[in-house]
């Protein structure tokens, strides 16, 4: 007979309440807990599907840029364009999120994202694409992602419940870096057999994935309220409950900052791949899948054992190792070494970014959370727009290598100063 599990007292942050939370060694079932809820599990499967073409797309319409432009400027502001959206609206994505069925929201927004891809691989085919179509394109999308994301993030718990979303979150990060394995690798080969409107086209189809799964999840009946307050109270509502909240102010902090000097080392990718490394469009896609496996790993250990240890720690050693990794690959010359650095900084880096995304939304009210995630969304995909093209004009003054040095830097030292000086994280699990 199997020794029955012990469990501890923990305080829940939000309620008040006593919670019963597993300690002790790491159970095979902890890794996926979150698949004992079937609607999960459709959610997963789907989503799987077409995060691989959205990969798929993304690698592919980087080296397309690269190609047209040959210019990391023109990177950075393709990215911009995809992420500009967010600091204009996302704020309204999680109103609308907490005003409306998240199920309709998502149905809504995947096929505009299916019917947007489908227009870029038409552009590509016929020849007629230009880096401003690919800029356009990137502007809806961003449109589209920013009611996306809020309403998919705080769509979680819905599906899994309190008590295993840090698995739900860990195992959607893990989901999202497998597709950053497999979709880059993927491009890399079906770039030069199907050219870059098949790329397209095959994650316009991908859609059909995830819009079918959502038609199939068993939810009850959305019970649309009616005492919402106007947009502006809306949002000042979660914005003094955010600067109320001293670890939630921390977070959003850490996360801008990596927004804006961390993670957009991703758009110098091709610079690296072809100028630095002296490689092709597959050797792109492998450099891409390494840092998306690497992510893949980190997010499976934290579905592992993101109950046993403190978060605080977790969300620290993240940050800084991430930003180790990246100062690393900056460095190297030398293919292989680069893609074994990518896979480090890309398992510490889910750590950060899936152990922030868990600890916002365990301090989120229910009322509250699509608000507060829209302000998370605003804070690494928002601010994310500006450090795409800081990062490009950094690359043109300093070279890609020098970019990538002064934003790992920059991380490192304000995770030290937030750490140290400004709004210490308490130790406890639930922070």
């Amino acid at each position: 007979m199997s020794e029955e599990p012990r469990s501890a007292d923990i305080p829940n942050a939000e309620a008040g309440d006593i919670r019963r939370q597993p300690v002790g060694g790491i159970a095979w079932f902890d890794t996926f807990s979150a698949f004992r809820h079937r609607n999960y599990r459709i959610f997963f499967s789907g989503q799987v599907v077409s995060l691989v073409g959205t990969w798929l797309q993304t690698t592919a319409e980087g080296w397309l840029v690269y190609q047209l432009s040959g210019s990391s400027v023109a990177l950075g502001f393709i990215r911009f364009a995809h992420m500009l959206p967010f600091a204009l609206i996302a704020l309204a994505g999680g109103i609308v999120a907490d005003r409306h069925s998240k199920r309709a929201i998502l149905l809504s927004t995947q096929c505009a994202s299916m019917l947007l891809a489908l227009v870029l691989a038409a552009l590509v085919h016929f020849g007629w694409i230009e880096v401003w179509h690919v800029a356009a394109i990137g502007f809806l999308l961003g449109v589209v992602n920013a009611f996306d994301v809020p309403a998919r993030q705080s769509f979680v718990v819905e599906l899994v419940g309190r008590e295993d979303l840090i698995n739900g979150i860990a195992l959607n990060s893990s989901m999202f870096n497998l597709a950053r394995v497999v979709g880059p690798a993927v491009a890399g080969v079906l770039i030069g057999v199907v050219g870059m409107a098949g790329c397209f086209l095959l994650n316009g189809i991908s859609y059909i994935a995830v819009i079918i799964g959502y038609g199939l999840l068993r939810l009850p009946k959305h019970e649309a309220r009616r005492d919402h307050p106007p947009f502006g109270e809306a949002v000042r509502e979660a914005f003094r409950y955010i600067a109320g909240n001293g670890p939630l102010r921390a977070i959003m902090i850490l996360v801008s900052t990596f927004s804006l000097f961390g993670v957009s080392f991703a758009v110098l990718m091709p610079v690296f791949a072809k100028d630095i490394l002296h490689g092709d469009a597959k050797a792109f896609g492998i450099l891409m899948s390494f840092n998306g496996g690497g992510a893949l790993v980190g997010g499976v250990t934290l579905a592992s054992v993101g109950k046993r240890f403190e978060r605080r720690s977790i969300l620290y050693t993240g940050l800084f190792g991430c930003c180790v990794f990246l100062s690393a690959f900056a460095l190297s010359r030398i293919f292989w070494l680069s893609c074994a650095l990518l896979l480090c900084a890309g398992f510490f880096m889910i750590l950060f970014l899936a152990t922030a995304n868990t600890a916002t939304q365990l301090r989120s009210p229910d009322e509250l959370r699509g608000r507060i995630m829209g302000f998370y969304s605003l804070c690494f995909l928002g601010l994310g727009s500006v450090g795409s093209l800081l990062t490009g004009a950094l690359a043109r003054l300093l070279g890609a290598p020098g970019a990538v040095l002064l934003g790992s830097a920059v991380c490192f030292s304000i995770g030290l100063l937030v750490r140290k000086r400004i709004i210490p994280i308490p130790a406890d699990p639930q922070s």
